[in-house]
């Protein structure tokens, strides 16, 4: 600890920001934080990403891609993918969380937030994304609904998931994801939800929504990130606004078929929820942060919601045959050694 905090002293110095005030900003899910850096009337974020755990240059491949592009995220002004520092634009701290509790227009705030999406989704074709981003394939959607029986299944059963029930939860979602694996329609940011959305009413148009948290983006199937954002682990949406932005997005893609698009929205939401409650049960487990487990029951409303959908039939049957609605449950606690 002593020593990455001289790391972040001599990073700041060679940036130009010696002597500057650092105070905690936040942390997330993964081995990330962030800090305010203040020198004079100079503002900036700081992202302490540790090495080997984390790496920045996918987060500043995507960035210096997305401002490129006319979006709001943060500038880059310094950079150490070395020893995983990076010295970033301070949006402030109205997220679109915080503007929400205070009572901000959640309709306005959502058609903002669907608007710069369809931006995305209108520049970002397959032959301009970033080089490098890897793709929402098969493999890559499969390993993340893993999850749920490696974490999930045997904090609630308290017994480890066989590998005969393993291989008949991967086949159901196989044959799920058959409809999206292949997709390369555009860049998904993948953690596309209020609390990786910032509210910055003084700027124009698409540029009010500030982008952040997108260093896991993928290229893969546009439903993704609109279902990122309307079916949000962290909070409840009423339906209407979920059905209204749907319907704004289709109305810019008149070619577009919304039956899909709703069947999308349902696989890669189901696909999504799993994941969710796994690595919320883990990072209880593992690493000892028990604050997420109380979204799991948001999580498996969602999840059950999603399966109801035609197109997840065989997943809808693995769970009610192996996971009882007696199971679906928060997982205890772990406390920190």
């Amino acid at each position: 600890m002593v020593e990455r905090a001289r790391e972040i002293e001599m990073f700041l110095d060679d940036a130009g920001w010696a002597g500057a005030v650092v105070t905690p900003l936040a942390a997330d899910a993964s081995f990330r934080r962030y800090d305010r850096v203040m020198l004079n009337d100079r503002r900036a974020v700081l992202m302490d990403a540790p090495p080997p755990q984390e790496d920045t240059r996918p987060f500043i491949r995507v960035a210096k891609y997305l401002t490129q592009m006319g979006f709001s995220a943060p500038r880059i002004m310094s950079e150490d993918p070395e020893r995983g520092f990076l010295l970033l634009e301070d949006m402030g701290d109205d997220t679109y969380t915080r503007v929400l509790a205070d009572d901000g227009d959640a309709r306005a705030l959502y058609a903002t937030a669907i608007d710069t999406l369809i931006q995305l989704h209108e520049v970002s074709a397959p032959s301009n994304i970033p080089a490098g981003t890897p793709p929402y394939d098969m493999d890559a959607l499969l390993k993340e609904v893993m999850l749920f029986v490696d974490w999930y299944l045997p904090a609630i059963t308290n017994e480890k998931t066989s590998p005969a029930l393993r291989a008949s939860y991967e086949a159901a979602w196989r044959s799920a994801f058959i409809h999206v694996a292949d997709a390369r329609e555009t860049l998904v940011l993948r953690d596309y939800h209020v609390d990786n959305l910032m509210w910055l009413p003084d700027r124009n148009s698409t540029e009010r929504c500030g982008l952040l948290d997108f260093q896991d983006a993928v290229v893969g199937a546009r439903a993704y990130d609109v279902m990122s954002l309307i079916e949000d682990a962290r909070r409840d949406i009423p339906d209407m606004i979920r059905e209204e932005m749907i319907s704004r997005y289709l109305d810019v893609f008149p070619d577009l078929s919304g039956a899909d698009l709703r069947r999308d929205i349902a696989i890669l939401g189901a696909g999504r929820h799993a994941k969710v409650i796994g690595i919320f049960t883990r990072l209880s487990a593992r690493d000892y942060k028990s604050q997420y487990l109380h979204h799991i029951s948001r999580v498996w409303r969602l999840l059950e919601r999603d399966l109801m959908h035609p197109a997840l039939s065989d997943v809808a049957d693995w769970f009610n045959q192996n996971v009882p609605h007696d199971l679906r449950r928060i997982p205890a606690a772990s406390d920190a050694a």
